[in-house]
């Protein structure tokens, strides 16, 4: 058990036609879910931490949890920093990546989507070079996607498709180990409007594996939002209307082409919200956390468990 690289993971999915859950994590309950899934389907997995999440937990307590779960379940994990850099400058964007892979971070993501095709690939090398000389891989980014996440915001006015032209150059010049591509997901749990039919533009993946054959493509934005938790939020008092995602199917037939890593985050913050409410509703004298987190880690596990065996194929292949 220890901290891995996506390198031998992402050629094991590519050849087998699966992807690796990216799981985002936040406490210990959220990490001991994924990680008990994960293990009792022998699944390889992600365990991604964003800003938001560093802010929240502090590095140094998620650290030790991580540490916790590859004890715990005898697991080797990737531990992923989700969107490096995002809402800072280009020195900050390194700063904030190079602490990560100081703390022993096994993979880092540099999100330079925002910048012009030509800084966003000076910031990429810059980190690539320095987490390689440290035994760490990096995932990059070309195109923008729409939606919330932590201190990622873009309105839908300014999000961009991926250009399959700048490819081979961006991978080539950068050395980056994967890439997350724009083909129509969205961050946050709110990806389409009502009464409009997700749509991805396959053609872009499969442009973009014509052009880089083998090389390992990312999906972010890629929650499903289930509506079973959508509708129970909001019948037990919460306010989600119109909280609509990527259907499933949509996200299997990625895995089985060039994707061999999907982003999942507001699917856990659903199911986890979903149980917290309806375990306070049935006993509203509850006053113990563990009650009622201890609910909300279960229906996370089963979420987990959900993905890992219908949405990325992933199951038995630890």
């Amino acid at each position: 058990m220890a901290l891995v690289t996506t390198t031998e993971m992402f050629k094991k999915a590519y050849a087998g036609g699966y992807a690796i859950g990216a799981f985002n994590i936040n406490n210990m309950e959220i990490i001991q879910a994924i990680t008990e899934a994960a293990a009792e389907l022998k699944s390889p997995v992600i365990l991604q931490v964003s800003a938001g999440a560093r802010k929240y937990a502090k590095q140094p307590y998620l650290m030790a949890l991580v540490n916790a779960a590859m004890e715990d379940t005898g697991l080797d994990l990737v531990l992923h920093l989700d969107h490096g850099g995002a809402g800072l400058d280009p020195d900050g964007a390194f700063d904030q990546v190079k602490s990560c892979v100081d703390s022993g971070f096994s993979s880092v993501m540099i999100d330079g989507s925002k910048y012009p095709f030509e800084v966003n690939v000076a910031l990429t090398k810059r980190v690539v070079d320095y987490a390689h000389a440290h035994g760490v891989v990096v995932e990059g980014e070309l195109g923008v996607l729409a939606g919330i996440e932590d201190d990622v915001k873009v309105g839908s006015e300014d999000a961009m498709f991926t250009n399959p032209n700048e490819v081979e150059e961006f991978v080539g010049r950068t050395g980056v180990d994967s890439l997350a591509i724009a083909i129509g997901t969205s961050h946050g749990a709110y990806k389409f409007k009502p009464g409009t039919k997700p749509r991805l533009r396959f053609d872009i993946l499969e442009e973009v594996a014509r052009r880089l054959p083998g090389f390992p493509i990312v999906l972010h934005g890629a929650s499903s939002v289930p509506q079973e938790y959508v509708n129970e939020i909001n019948a037990l008092g919460g306010k989600m209307p119109d909280a609509i995602g990527i259907p499933e199917e949509m996200l299997r037939k990625a895995a089985k082409m060039a994707v061999c890593k999907i982003n999942i985050d507001s699917d856990i913050r659903l199911a986890m919200t979903a149980a917290i409410r309806r375990a306070l509703a049935a006993d509203p004298s509850a006053f113990d956390p563990r009650s009622y987190l201890s609910v909300a880690r279960s229906e996370v596990k089963k979420m987990v468990a959900h993905k890992i065996v219908n949405v990325l194929g992933s199951d038995g292949k630890a």
